[in-house]
Parts: C-alpha cells; sequence; structure tokens
C-alpha cells in the first residue's frame, strides 16, 4: 500500500447525513421551558451546597 492511498472499504456502506426536519425538531418554546427548568434546577443545587458547607462550617 501506498502513502498517498487509503484502503478501500468494500464491505461497509457509507453513514447518511442527518437530514435537518423542522417538523421533527423541538419548537422553540419547548427549548425555551427546557432552558428555564435547567436554570432553575441548577439555581437550587449550588444554593443547596452554600447552605451545606455554612452549616458544616459552623459546626465543625
Amino acid at each position: 500500500m501506498s502513502a498517498g492511498k487509503r484502503p478501500s472499504q468494500t464491505g461497509t456502506a457509507p453513514k447518511r447525513r442527518h437530514k435537518f426536519n423542522p417538523k421533527r425538531e423541538p419548537r422553540p418554546e419547548v427549548l425555551a421551558r427546557a432552558n428555564h427548568t435547567v436554570a432553575w434546577a441548577a439555581a437550587w443545587v449550588v444554593l443547596g451546597f452554600l447552605v451545606i458547607a455554612t452549616a458544616a462550617r459552623f459546626l465543625f
């Protein structure tokens, strides 16, 4: 095999590209709601961590 040539792949089929279909993609309202939910969950996690860290600092 020479350095510039690639080996042939006779047994494998080429991969298909994902075809964009706007009807199958989530609507912007759904994405906005999901982002809002994730932001609230992250805020609660951070707040909980701060409360636990502060309580542990005063207890120990």
